[in-house]
């Protein structure tokens, strides 16, 4: 089994946003197979709080126009670690140091990366 077009398409869109505010690290995850609940966990990188709210909020904002409304929010007062679940696809916004900490990709390693299709950006 693998993820609904759907959920991939969402994740993109998500991804995209995520990507303009500034986003880092992104891996999508088909966890389809695992998970009866949803198809695709986004995860993405902020450098500190505020960045992690922001591309929280920017997410939110751009799968809105999808149809895509949130059925659970958690974190975003603390800008640590915010989870956005849209049913069809988890978005998890980390600071640095929890997506260091949790390493989400390690428990996961056994998912499918879903390709999100991200301009490439040169080397810092």
């Amino acid at each position: 089994m693998s993820a609904d077009e759907k959920a991939i398409a969402l994740a993109r869109v998500a991804a995209r946003a995520a990507d303009k505010a500034l986003g880092v690290d992104q891996v999508a995850l088909d966890v389809s197979g695992q998970l009866p609940l949803t198809d695709v966990f986004l995860l993405v990188t902020g450098r500190n709080e505020r960045q992690v709210s922001a591309i929280a909020r920017d997410i939110e904002d751009a799968l809105h126009p999808e149809g895509a409304k949130p059925v659970r929010r958690e974190g975003r007062a603390d800008g640590r670690w915010v989870l956005l679940d849209f049913s069809d696809i988890v978005v998890h916004v980390f600071h640095e140091e929890e997506r260091t900490y949790y390493q989400l990709e390690r428990l996961w390693r056994d998912a499918p990366v879903v390709d999100l299709q991200l301009p490439e950006h040169p080397a810092d």
